[in-house]
């Protein structure tokens, strides 16, 4: 009897062990829209601006998930509308919307690289807050891993260069990052651009909203309700955009 309870125990051990390593690969796909789900993420084929290149294309692939990280990559060529964000294929990942004060962490990681030909864009992790768990979006809060090519956030102030000026300066996570505001439509955005691209990212992104809480008047009683992390296209061509490992653990 103690045999059979131990073989099932060991039978366990490695379903749990085969679980939580698996790979998930399909096809390439450029359709609109498109979404592949694997463990806890969604990973968007998102093309919402593809309207404003004069030519152009966005795919996306899912590699893996290990564990709780997810490899995926997107392949990406546009021309025209130079100011213009195209796509923004990214990895979503799914949880309860819960007030920011209820927040307790969100450890992330997010290990990147790109190729490509005059790319440029940024890549960014895009958060969204609203005052009620299933309301519209109020606040959306980036944070800009890389600024490629010139790519620049939303912003309500600008220099003499045309440049959008930044509202502050903080170091989070060991980076120091320039802080932007600016209105897109009715939602008001915050952009953390960092001084140096950050290819490999591992930290708490709870620790920027907590200073968007104690430093520029955010309210901790806004409810979290979309975690997303990819990269936003404007201009290039034969680019790829390579996730090997991205996690996000909303608690």
């Amino acid at each position: 009897m103690k045999l059979s309870i131990t073989l099932a125990a060991a039978s366990m051990a490695a379903f749990a062990a085969a679980a939580a390593t698996k790979t998930v690969k399909r096809a390439d796909s450029c359709a609109q829209w498109d979404t592949v789900e694997t463990g806890t993420y969604t990973v968007y084929n998102n093309l919402w601006g593809e309207s404003a290149a004069s030519s152009g294309s966005g795919c996306l692939g899912v590699s893996g998930l290990t564990g709780t990280s997810v490899s995926w990559h997107s392949t990406w060529s546009w021309a025209g509308g130079v100011n213009n964000v195209k796509s923004y294929p990214n990895a979503v990942v799914k949880f309860t919307p819960k007030k920011l004060s209820a927040v307790s962490s969100m450890h992330s990681t997010f290990d990147w690289s790109y190729s490509g030909t005059s790319v440029v864009a940024d890549v960014s992790y895009d958060m969204f807050t609203s005052s009620s768990a299933t309301g519209s979006n109020e606040y959306e809060i980036m944070i800009w891993l890389a600024a490629l090519g010139g790519a620049g956030p939303i912003s309500s102030t600008y220099g003499a260069d045309g440049k959008p000026t930044a509202i502050a300066t903080v170091t989070i996570a060991g980076t120091k990052w320039s802080l932007y505001k600016g209105p897109n439509g009715s939602t008001t955005v915050y952009s953390f651009v960092a001084s140096s691209e950050v290819a490999k990212f591992s930290g708490d992104v709870k620790a920027f909203f907590t200073y968007l809480v104690s430093s520029q008047g955010l309210s901790s009683s806004q409810y979290l309700t979309s975690v997303g992390a990819g990269t936003e296209p404007f201009t290039g061509s034969n680019a790829e955009f390579k996730v090997s490992a991205y996690s996000m653990a909303v608690k």
